[in-house]
């Protein structure tokens, strides 16, 4: 098996973005059809384990008292930093002022008092009362 894979991943290449192959397939990776060959139940869940881990590295990295927070409340930060990426995240200046000295209102009206709000709708609302509350919502 490992002679295989260096030799499909000589002979396809090794893509770490998306691309379009030379018969106008969407492709990635070593020579994914991603045209006609969905993503596993388990691929989507490797990419999401990942994608969660990044998200928490950045919050670790940028904004390292969040690990301080309760559980509900960390969910809500790295649910937002999953969604808008450490750098949008730390763009709410005020509002995670308002995170790290607990309070909880104030935060919750200024994550809904945003353009990011208007833009997830429903996920802004659940988010926020999860914020405000420290229940899961």
């Amino acid at each position: 098996m490992p002679t295989l894979i260096g030799e499909l991943s000589r002979d396809e290449g090794r893509r770490a973005r998306i691309y379009t192959d030379t018969v106008g397939k969407i492709s990635g990776g070593v020579g994914r059809n991603l045209s006609d060959v969905p993503f596993s139940d388990d691929e989507i869940n490797l990419m999401l384990t990942n994608d969660v881990a990044r998200a928490c590295a950045g919050l670790d990295k940028g904004l390292p008292w969040w690990r301080s927070l309760d559980p509900v409340r960390q969910r809500v930060m790295v649910n937002m930093a999953f969604n808008l990426g450490i750098e949008g995240l730390l763009t709410f200046i005020n509002t995670l002022a308002f995170i790290k000295a607990g309070s909880w209102d104030q935060a919750a009206s200024g994550m809904l008092n945003s353009k990011w709000a208007k833009q997830v709708g429903a996920r802004a609302q659940r988010l926020a009362q999860m914020m405000r509350t420290g229940e899961t919502a």
